[in-house]
């Protein structure tokens, strides 16, 4: 586990216990390139306001990107707002291809996207809890 994986999972945990983590690696070293950057999560006993107060904390953050908290299923994701738009939503079956290309075709965006991570995950180790 990376420690930015770690950092993360520590970051989120402050909030409540994790039942489910997700945070692609950052580099995809079979095919070289790198991944656009992306969080997901779900409490095993979520708290009322800790989304809204996770979502407001990221819009305080001078990330390079608009990010956007995705509240539309159990899990939560936290995705720059481009991916979301341009997949039309994570529920449609085109969304891993969308990710794809960006990917393949969009390294500025994509670490863009890595760097802000960083900075969202060091913020939430230090802002005070609700």
């Amino acid at each position: 586990m990376s420690t930015r994986t770690v950092d993360a999972i520590k970051a989120l945990s402050r909030f409540g216990e994790l039942a489910w983590f997700k945070l692609p690696a950052e580099y995809n070293d079979e095919y070289g390139y790198h991944q656009v950057a992306y969080m997901g999560w779900c409490y095993k006993a979520p708290q009322e306001g800790v989304d809204q107060f996770i979502e407001d904390a990221v819009k305080g953050i001078p990330t390079q990107l608009e990010w956007v908290l995705d509240q539309t299923r159990r899990n939560r994701i936290l995705l720059p707002n481009r991916v979301l738009f341009e997949a039309g939503g994570l529920e449609n079956p085109a969304f891993a291809d969308v990710v794809h290309r960006m990917n393949t075709q969009d390294q500025e965006f994509c670490i863009k996207s890595i760097s802000d991570v960083a900075l969202i995950i060091q913020y939430l180790q230090r802002i005070p809890t609700p």
